[in-house]
Protein backbone atom coordinates (compact mmCIF):
# COMPACT_ATOMS: atom_id res chain seq x y z
CA UNK A 1 0.00 0.00 0.00
CA UNK A 2 1.01 3.60 -0.37
CA UNK A 3 0.05 5.67 2.32
CA UNK A 4 -0.02 9.46 2.63
CA UNK A 5 0.84 12.46 4.59
CA UNK A 6 -2.64 11.74 6.65
CA UNK A 7 -1.87 7.99 6.94
CA UNK A 8 0.82 10.03 9.92
CA UNK A 9 -1.64 11.89 10.96
CA UNK A 10 -4.03 9.12 11.62
CA UNK A 11 -1.52 7.71 14.20
CA UNK A 12 -0.82 11.53 15.55
CA UNK A 13 -4.23 12.08 15.92
CA UNK A 14 -5.65 8.98 17.42
CA UNK A 15 -2.59 9.71 20.53
CA UNK A 16 -4.04 13.56 21.21
CA UNK A 17 -7.50 12.50 20.89
CA UNK A 18 -6.88 10.31 23.07
CA UNK A 19 -4.35 12.24 25.25
CA UNK A 20 -7.54 14.78 25.58
CA UNK A 21 -9.82 12.25 27.28
CA UNK A 22 -7.56 11.78 29.78
CA UNK A 23 -6.18 15.32 30.48
CA UNK A 24 -10.90 16.08 30.45
CA UNK A 25 -10.84 13.55 33.40
CA UNK A 26 -8.19 15.01 35.61
CA UNK A 27 -8.82 19.00 34.49
CA UNK A 28 -12.46 19.35 33.59
CA UNK A 29 -11.52 23.51 33.25
CA UNK A 30 -8.88 22.98 29.97
CA UNK A 31 -7.17 23.65 27.82
CA UNK A 32 -6.36 20.16 27.24
CA UNK A 33 -4.65 20.68 23.71
CA UNK A 34 -2.63 23.26 21.88
CA UNK A 35 -3.75 21.48 18.57
CA UNK A 36 -5.87 24.29 17.18
CA UNK A 37 -8.44 21.59 14.95
CA UNK A 38 -9.01 19.05 18.12
CA UNK A 39 -9.12 22.32 20.11
CA UNK A 40 -12.13 24.53 17.49
CA UNK A 41 -13.98 21.24 16.52
CA UNK A 42 -15.96 17.83 17.23
CA UNK A 43 -14.58 14.81 16.88
CA UNK A 44 -15.29 11.59 18.59
CA UNK A 45 -12.63 10.04 21.32
CA UNK A 46 -10.11 7.65 20.37
CA UNK A 47 -12.24 4.73 21.59
CA UNK A 48 -15.48 4.47 20.78
CA UNK A 49 -16.90 3.37 24.11
CA UNK A 50 -15.72 6.11 25.96
CA UNK A 51 -18.23 8.66 23.98
CA UNK A 52 -20.67 10.14 25.44
CA UNK A 53 -23.37 8.43 24.12
CA UNK A 54 -21.78 4.94 24.60
CA UNK A 55 -21.03 5.88 28.07
CA UNK A 56 -25.18 6.72 28.67
CA UNK A 57 -26.02 3.38 27.09
CA UNK A 58 -23.67 1.45 29.51
CA UNK A 59 -24.38 3.05 32.58
CA UNK A 60 -28.02 4.33 32.42
CA UNK A 61 -29.15 1.85 29.27
CA UNK A 62 -27.90 -1.39 30.89
CA UNK A 63 -26.47 -1.74 33.72
CA UNK A 64 -28.37 0.55 35.67
CA UNK A 65 -29.24 -1.17 39.17
CA UNK A 66 -32.52 0.21 38.99
CA UNK A 67 -33.10 -1.70 35.46
CA UNK A 68 -34.37 -5.05 34.73
CA UNK A 69 -31.20 -7.31 33.66
CA UNK A 70 -33.24 -9.90 31.44
CA UNK A 71 -31.77 -9.87 27.83
CA UNK A 72 -35.18 -9.37 26.44
CA UNK A 73 -35.29 -6.29 28.55
CA UNK A 74 -31.89 -4.56 27.93
CA UNK A 75 -32.62 -5.36 24.24
CA UNK A 76 -35.29 -3.97 23.76
CA UNK A 77 -33.94 -0.96 25.85
CA UNK A 78 -30.56 -0.90 23.52
CA UNK A 79 -32.56 -0.51 20.84
CA UNK A 80 -34.56 1.60 21.62
CA UNK A 81 -31.73 3.57 22.44
CA UNK A 82 -29.71 3.72 19.63
CA UNK A 83 -32.35 3.93 17.07
CA UNK A 84 -32.71 7.67 18.46
CA UNK A 85 -29.11 7.50 19.53
CA UNK A 86 -29.69 10.94 21.58
CA UNK A 87 -30.11 10.76 25.04
CA UNK A 88 -32.06 13.77 25.19
CA UNK A 89 -34.69 12.06 23.46
CA UNK A 90 -34.56 8.63 25.82
CA UNK A 91 -35.15 11.85 28.87
CA UNK A 92 -37.84 13.22 27.64
CA UNK A 93 -39.61 9.74 26.89
CA UNK A 94 -38.98 8.59 30.28
CA UNK A 95 -39.74 11.96 31.80
CA UNK A 96 -43.47 11.56 29.90
CA UNK A 97 -44.01 8.09 29.60
CA UNK A 98 -42.45 6.45 33.31
CA UNK A 99 -39.32 3.74 32.89
CA UNK A 100 -38.99 2.23 29.68
CA UNK A 101 -40.19 -1.24 30.30
CA UNK A 102 -41.13 -3.75 27.22
CA UNK A 103 -43.63 -5.95 29.48
CA UNK A 104 -45.62 -3.16 29.99
CA UNK A 105 -44.83 -0.53 27.62
CA UNK A 106 -47.25 1.02 25.63
CA UNK A 107 -45.86 1.97 22.05
CA UNK A 108 -49.09 4.06 21.13
CA UNK A 109 -47.89 6.49 23.99
CA UNK A 110 -44.18 6.57 23.15
CA UNK A 111 -45.16 7.31 19.47
CA UNK A 112 -47.74 10.08 20.61
CA UNK A 113 -45.01 11.49 22.82
CA UNK A 114 -41.97 11.76 20.50
CA UNK A 115 -45.08 13.80 17.60
CA UNK A 116 -45.64 15.97 20.49
CA UNK A 117 -41.43 16.69 20.66
CA UNK A 118 -41.44 16.88 16.81
CA UNK A 119 -44.33 19.18 16.60
CA UNK A 120 -43.01 21.69 19.05
CA UNK A 121 -39.75 21.57 16.75
CA UNK A 122 -37.60 19.42 18.85
CA UNK A 123 -35.15 16.87 17.79
CA UNK A 124 -35.52 13.08 17.85
CA UNK A 125 -32.95 11.47 16.01
CA UNK A 126 -28.56 12.30 16.55
CA UNK A 127 -26.94 13.39 13.37
CA UNK A 128 -24.09 10.69 13.68
CA UNK A 129 -25.57 8.11 11.66
CA UNK A 130 -28.17 8.18 8.61
CA UNK A 131 -30.93 6.42 9.29
CA UNK A 132 -33.52 5.38 7.05
CA UNK A 133 -37.31 4.90 8.08
CA UNK A 134 -38.17 1.22 7.55
CA UNK A 135 -41.57 0.95 5.26
CA UNK A 136 -44.04 -0.30 7.95
CA UNK A 137 -46.92 1.46 6.96
CA UNK A 138 -46.88 4.84 9.46
CA UNK A 139 -46.33 8.58 7.75
CA UNK A 140 -43.85 9.19 10.62
CA UNK A 141 -40.11 7.68 10.83
CA UNK A 142 -39.83 7.26 14.55
CA UNK A 143 -43.51 5.22 13.99
CA UNK A 144 -42.08 2.69 11.72
CA UNK A 145 -39.01 2.57 14.09
CA UNK A 146 -41.52 1.52 17.24
CA UNK A 147 -43.13 -0.92 14.83
CA UNK A 148 -39.50 -2.27 13.63
CA UNK A 149 -38.87 -2.81 17.29
CA UNK A 150 -42.01 -4.54 18.12
CA UNK A 151 -41.60 -6.81 15.16
CA UNK A 152 -37.96 -7.35 16.38
CA UNK A 153 -39.41 -8.84 19.87
CA UNK A 154 -42.18 -10.44 18.44
CA UNK A 155 -39.60 -12.30 16.52
CA UNK A 156 -37.93 -13.26 19.65
CA UNK A 157 -34.68 -11.84 18.31
CA UNK A 158 -33.25 -11.30 21.72
CA UNK A 159 -33.39 -14.77 22.42
CA UNK A 160 -32.05 -15.56 19.12
CA UNK A 161 -29.25 -13.15 19.65
CA UNK A 162 -28.03 -14.81 23.06
CA UNK A 163 -28.41 -17.88 20.68
CA UNK A 164 -26.02 -16.58 18.06
CA UNK A 165 -22.38 -18.36 18.21
CA UNK A 166 -20.07 -15.30 17.23
CA UNK A 167 -20.75 -11.51 16.89
CA UNK A 168 -20.54 -11.86 12.84
CA UNK A 169 -24.02 -13.57 13.30
CA UNK A 170 -25.49 -11.16 15.28
CA UNK A 171 -25.07 -8.94 12.38
CA UNK A 172 -26.45 -11.35 10.08
CA UNK A 173 -29.77 -11.23 12.54
CA UNK A 174 -29.94 -7.93 12.80
CA UNK A 175 -29.24 -6.61 8.35
CA UNK A 176 -31.72 -8.85 7.90
CA UNK A 177 -34.36 -6.47 9.03
CA UNK A 178 -35.64 -3.15 6.75
CA UNK A 179 -34.18 -0.17 7.71
CA UNK A 180 -30.92 -1.61 8.82
CA UNK A 181 -27.86 -1.67 6.53
CA UNK A 182 -25.32 -3.21 7.02
CA UNK A 183 -23.17 -0.51 8.66
CA UNK A 184 -25.77 0.28 11.33
CA UNK A 185 -26.20 -3.74 12.03
CA UNK A 186 -22.69 -3.32 13.02
CA UNK A 187 -23.08 -0.54 15.34
CA UNK A 188 -25.81 -2.33 16.92
CA UNK A 189 -23.93 -5.54 17.29
CA UNK A 190 -21.63 -3.56 18.84
CA UNK A 191 -23.74 -2.00 21.42
CA UNK A 192 -25.77 -5.21 22.23
CA UNK A 193 -21.83 -6.45 22.53
CA UNK A 194 -21.18 -4.42 25.26
CA UNK A 195 -24.96 -5.74 27.77
CA UNK A 196 -24.05 -8.40 30.18
CA UNK A 197 -25.54 -11.06 28.27
CA UNK A 198 -22.95 -10.93 25.29
CA UNK A 199 -19.48 -11.92 25.17
CA UNK A 200 -18.06 -11.80 21.90
CA UNK A 201 -14.65 -10.31 21.40
CA UNK A 202 -15.17 -7.30 19.82
CA UNK A 203 -11.96 -7.97 17.37
CA UNK A 204 -14.10 -10.53 15.66
CA UNK A 205 -14.99 -8.20 12.32
CA UNK A 206 -15.66 -5.19 11.31
CA UNK A 207 -17.96 -3.09 8.62
CA UNK A 208 -16.65 -0.09 7.04
CA UNK A 209 -19.17 2.59 6.82
CA UNK A 210 -18.84 5.65 4.30
CA UNK A 211 -16.36 8.12 6.84
CA UNK A 212 -13.93 5.43 6.95
CA UNK A 213 -13.92 4.40 3.24
CA UNK A 214 -12.81 8.39 2.86
CA UNK A 215 -10.60 8.46 5.38
CA UNK A 216 -8.80 5.25 4.05
CA UNK A 217 -8.99 6.81 0.58
CA UNK A 218 -6.65 9.80 2.00
CA UNK A 219 -4.57 7.62 3.97
CA UNK A 220 -3.36 5.83 0.85
CA UNK A 221 -3.18 6.05 -2.95
CA UNK A 222 -2.63 2.85 -3.47
CA UNK A 223 -4.30 0.03 -1.35
CA UNK A 224 -2.94 -2.64 -3.38
CA UNK A 225 -7.10 -4.11 -3.95
CA UNK A 226 -7.15 -4.50 -0.39
CA UNK A 227 -10.76 -3.80 1.03
CA UNK A 228 -11.73 -1.44 3.53
CA UNK A 229 -12.11 -4.13 6.05
CA UNK A 230 -9.06 -5.72 5.33
CA UNK A 231 -6.99 -2.24 5.61
CA UNK A 232 -8.93 -1.52 9.29
CA UNK A 233 -7.70 -5.07 10.16
CA UNK A 234 -4.47 -4.46 9.59
CA UNK A 235 -4.37 -1.01 10.83
CA UNK A 236 -5.86 -2.81 14.08
CA UNK A 237 -2.96 -5.26 14.07
CA UNK A 238 -0.01 -3.04 13.64
CA UNK A 239 -0.67 -0.21 15.59
CA UNK A 240 1.88 -0.63 18.58
CA UNK A 241 4.53 -0.87 15.73
CA UNK A 242 2.95 2.23 14.31
CA UNK A 243 2.57 4.22 17.46
CA UNK A 244 6.75 2.89 18.15
CA UNK A 245 8.06 3.59 14.49
CA UNK A 246 6.99 7.17 14.87
CA UNK A 247 7.81 8.22 18.17
CA UNK A 248 4.43 8.70 19.25
CA UNK A 249 3.50 7.80 23.37
CA UNK A 250 0.16 6.31 23.16
CA UNK A 251 -1.97 5.84 26.58
CA UNK A 252 -4.20 2.90 25.76
CA UNK A 253 -8.07 2.82 27.54
CA UNK A 254 -6.76 1.69 30.86
CA UNK A 255 -4.91 -1.32 29.22
CA UNK A 256 -7.22 -2.05 26.32
CA UNK A 257 -5.75 -2.02 22.93
CA UNK A 258 -7.55 0.06 20.03
CA UNK A 259 -10.24 -2.44 18.73
CA UNK A 260 -10.95 -2.76 15.06
CA UNK A 261 -14.22 -0.48 15.25
CA UNK A 262 -11.98 1.96 17.22
CA UNK A 263 -9.84 2.18 14.21
CA UNK A 264 -12.65 2.19 12.02
CA UNK A 265 -14.20 5.12 13.33
CA UNK A 266 -10.95 6.82 13.46
CA UNK A 267 -10.17 6.48 9.77
CA UNK A 268 -13.79 8.34 10.03
CA UNK A 269 -12.17 10.79 12.15
CA UNK A 270 -9.48 11.66 10.20
CA UNK A 271 -11.14 11.78 7.05
CA UNK A 272 -12.92 15.22 8.78
CA UNK A 273 -9.44 16.48 10.45
CA UNK A 274 -7.79 16.08 7.25
CA UNK A 275 -10.25 18.74 5.29
CA UNK A 276 -8.04 21.52 7.40
CA UNK A 277 -4.89 19.43 7.91
CA UNK A 278 -4.62 17.94 4.50
CA UNK A 279 -6.77 20.07 2.56
CA UNK A 280 -5.01 19.32 -0.69
CA UNK A 281 -5.85 15.57 -0.56
CA UNK A 282 -9.89 15.67 -1.54
CA UNK A 283 -10.56 12.31 -0.60
CA UNK A 284 -13.56 10.46 -1.84
CA UNK A 285 -16.30 12.81 -1.42
CA UNK A 286 -14.55 16.10 -1.71
CA UNK A 287 -15.60 17.72 0.86
CA UNK A 288 -13.49 20.67 2.34
CA UNK A 289 -15.06 21.74 5.89
CA UNK A 290 -16.04 20.21 9.15
CA UNK A 291 -19.57 21.52 10.35
CA UNK A 292 -19.66 20.82 13.96
CA UNK A 293 -17.41 23.17 16.79
CA UNK A 294 -16.31 21.41 19.96
CA UNK A 295 -18.24 22.64 22.64
CA UNK A 296 -17.57 22.18 26.25
CA UNK A 297 -19.54 20.52 28.46
CA UNK A 298 -21.36 22.59 31.78
CA UNK A 299 -20.76 19.04 33.72
CA UNK A 300 -17.26 17.50 34.00
CA UNK A 301 -16.66 13.73 32.67
CA UNK A 302 -18.39 11.78 35.10
CA UNK A 303 -15.84 8.52 35.94
CA UNK A 304 -16.24 6.04 32.89
CA UNK A 305 -17.76 3.10 32.78
CA UNK A 306 -16.99 -0.12 30.97
CA UNK A 307 -18.05 -3.95 30.77
CA UNK A 308 -17.13 -5.61 34.11
CA UNK A 309 -15.53 -8.58 31.54
CA UNK A 310 -13.09 -6.27 30.07
CA UNK A 311 -11.52 -6.18 33.35
CA UNK A 312 -9.97 -2.61 32.89
CA UNK A 313 -9.27 -0.94 35.77
CA UNK A 314 -9.55 3.26 35.91
CA UNK A 315 -8.37 4.82 38.71
CA UNK A 316 -5.59 6.85 38.54
CA UNK A 317 -5.09 6.68 34.80
CA UNK A 318 -5.81 10.03 34.22
CA UNK A 319 -2.69 12.65 32.96
CA UNK A 320 -2.02 16.12 33.08
CA UNK A 321 -1.33 18.10 29.78
CA UNK A 322 1.95 18.82 28.72
CA UNK A 323 2.94 20.74 25.55
CA UNK A 324 3.67 17.87 23.47
CA UNK A 325 6.93 17.24 21.01
CA UNK A 326 6.04 14.12 19.76
CA UNK A 327 2.95 16.49 17.71
CA UNK A 328 6.10 18.33 15.85
CA UNK A 329 5.42 18.54 11.85
CA UNK A 330 1.57 17.77 12.30
CA UNK A 331 0.80 19.89 9.74
CA UNK A 332 3.72 19.11 7.69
Amino acid sequence: MVPTSVFESYWRFAAERQAIYFRRMRNPVGPWTDDPILATFRFTNAYRVSDRVSQYLIREIQYHPDRSARPSEVFFRTILFKLFNRVETWEELERRCGPVVWDRVDLNKLSKTLDRIMDRGGKLYSAAYIMPSPALGHKRKHANHLALIARMMDDRLPDRICQAPSLRDIYTLLVSYPGIGPFLAFQYAIDLNYAAFLEHKESEFVIAGPGAADGIAKCFTDTGGRSAEEIINWVCECQEEAFRSAGIKFQTLFGRRLQPIDCQNLFCEISKYARVAHPHIRGLTGRTRIKQLFRQAAEPLPCPVFPPRWGLRTLNAAVPFKASEERAGLFA
